[in-house]
């Protein structure tokens, strides 16, 4: 991997590197005309000024001076096609996402991720293997997400409603920052984790150990069931998980319900069906395409366990 470059993290894909030589490249002419626009305007300020004692007189009346505006045309249009098409052909690697790519869908909601492999492994780390095309279909179970991973230089926004989609390749292996980069809520500066990029041998065998159904303290966090609802009894954005199964809760019609198995796995999949009095500003996201049975078992499961005798 190459080493940290200029203000930017070291690249760590296949296309980073195309990309930092562009960035450079605008970011060398910025400084450069910055300097010669700066350094001209100082040194003509000083050397026309007005001084003591010399005779105001009138500059010689010049209409125009053919050359310098040809240069001044000439030179910035070169520029900006040479700018235009290398950033194309970027463009063009980056949507263009190769036909052997190792598909992986992506559900983003507030404020957490999940990745789901082809194999059946699920998780809320990425996990990749060196040296193949991995391609992210992303969608979002509620509010406009963006996917970005700073060392690999991608960036996506991730929506409702409809899936988008990107790729890319690393070489190396390693642990990643992967942050959401829209705005999505109270609690969008913890929507952070990690890409790991791990040899094919440990590939394989973080997918064989990660292919069985998890239990529900895994799940508990694994689908951010941590970020509204704790397990001490302390109250957060939703009820808290202690002591909730077999309770009767009042509802914000003023109705009233028992904490059983049906309750828990409507309120999984459709939180707005029944809303617990007090938590009405609350908006939780629904996990119908999200969690199979064997995981919502698992989850109710862990719920019950809190109910202390």
């Amino acid at each position: 991997m190459n080493e940290r470059t200029f203000n930017l993290p070291p690249p760590a894909s296949t296309i980073a590197g195309a990309y930092d030589e562009l960035f450079y490249f605008i970011y060398g002419l910025s400084v450069f005309f910055f300097v010669i626009i700066t350094v001209g305007t100082i040194v003509f300020a000083i050397k026309w000024r007005a001084k003591k004692g010399e005779e105001q007189k009138l500059t010689s009346g010049f209409c125009h001076n053919t050359p310098l505006e040809l240069l001044w045309s000439i030179i910035p249009t070169v520029l900006f096609f040479v700018i235009f098409i290398w950033g194309f052909k970027l463009y063009l690697r980056y949507v263009v996402i190769p036909a052997n790519a190792t598909e992986i869908k992506v559900t983003a909601w507030q404020w957490n991720w999940n990745f789901a492999y082809p194999e059946g492994a699920e998780s809320n780390i990425l996990v990749v293997p060196k040296g193949k095309p991995i391609k992210l279909i992303m969608s979002s179970n509620d509010v406009i997400h963006s996917l970005f991973i700073p060392d690999f230089r991608v960036k996506m926004d991730v929506l409702p409603n409809r899936y988008s989609s990107m790729w890319f390749q690393s070489d190396y292996e390693g642990e990643y920052d992967l942050y959401c980069t829209e705005y999505c809520g109270q609690q969008h500066s913890k929507m952070v984790t990690r890409v790991h990029v791990k040899s094919a041998s440990d590939y394989t065998k973080w997918i064989e150990e990660n292919s069985v159904t998890p239990t529900g303290d895994v799940l508990y966090k694994r689908y951010a069931c941590n970020t509204c609802h704790t397990l001490d009894g302390s109250a957060g954005n939703g009820p808290t998980f202690k002591n909730l199964f077999g309770k009767s809760e009042t509802l914000t019609d003023g109705s009233m319900v028992n904490v059983d198995e049906n309750y828990l796995r409507e309120s999984i999949l459709e939180p707005q069906a029944k809303i617990v009095s007090g938590f009405e500003g609350s908006v939780m996201p629904t996990f119908q395409n999200t969690i199979n049975n064997d995981k919502l078992d698992a989850l109710i499961l862990f719920i019950k366990s809190l109910k202390e005798e």
